[in-house]
């Protein structure tokens, strides 16, 4: 099976030191395979993050290597990811995104799979939010104004879940408590690993 295809992109401030080496590793132990990067040392673009013109170098990149992400170690915006991803025709993260990944991958325990599902409900959140502002910029929908957005639908969706995920790690810790509680009366020994 084929890897995906990943090129990796910063954007710094001058006299910042660079972290793609760190990044080639993450992508690395993602699963991806490491096809080019793009650096580029300025202030961020509040469109792409880099400048329009190093925006327009990655997605000639990105077509040339045939890559299938594009990986930022800068944080993106909910627009700046919308943004490159139009540009570029592929699915734009950034590192917070990627590190997600490398935990939902390794999370073997139920419990490790909800914590990592919760994160990344966390982090969707957010972008949620700021999914609704844009569209609020707009024109109300529905007749008269009075309908809701898919945004806030959306957004109102992530919300139940991420409730949903907090009780279900509370009934595990609860029942972790009540077998270590067990244990305990029993004289089980509690041995700890360091």
């Amino acid at each position: 099976m084929r890897r995906p295809r990943a090129v990796l992109v910063e954007r710094r401030l001058p006299g910042q030191r660079s972290y793609l080496d760190e990044l080639r590793a993450l992508a690395e132990a993602a699963g991806y395979e490491v096809v080019g990067t793009v650096e580029q040392v300025r202030k961020p673009d509040p469109r792409y993050q880099i400048g329009e013109g190093k925006a327009r170098e990655l997605a000639e990149l990105v077509k040339e290597l045939r890559a299938d992400v594009v990986i930022f170690e800068n944080e993106l915006k909910p627009v700046q990811a919308y943004n490159l991803a139009k540009l570029t025709g592929v699915e734009a993260i950034d590192r917070f995104q990627l590190i997600l990944q490398i935990f939902a991958q390794r999370a073997i325990t139920r419990e490790a799979q909800l914590q990592v599902k919760l994160a990344a409900l966390r982090y969707e959140l957010v972008r949620a939010k700021e999914k609704v502002r844009l569209a609020k910029k707009g024109e109300q929908p529905g007749f008269m104004g009075l309908g809701k957005y898919e945004a806030d639908i959306y957004y109102e969706m992530i919300r139940r879940q991420i409730a949903t995920i907090r009780r279900k790690l509370e009934r595990i810790r609860r029942r972790r408590e009540l077998h270590r509680g067990r244990r305990r009366e029993l004289g089980y020994p509690s041995v700890s690993l360091s």
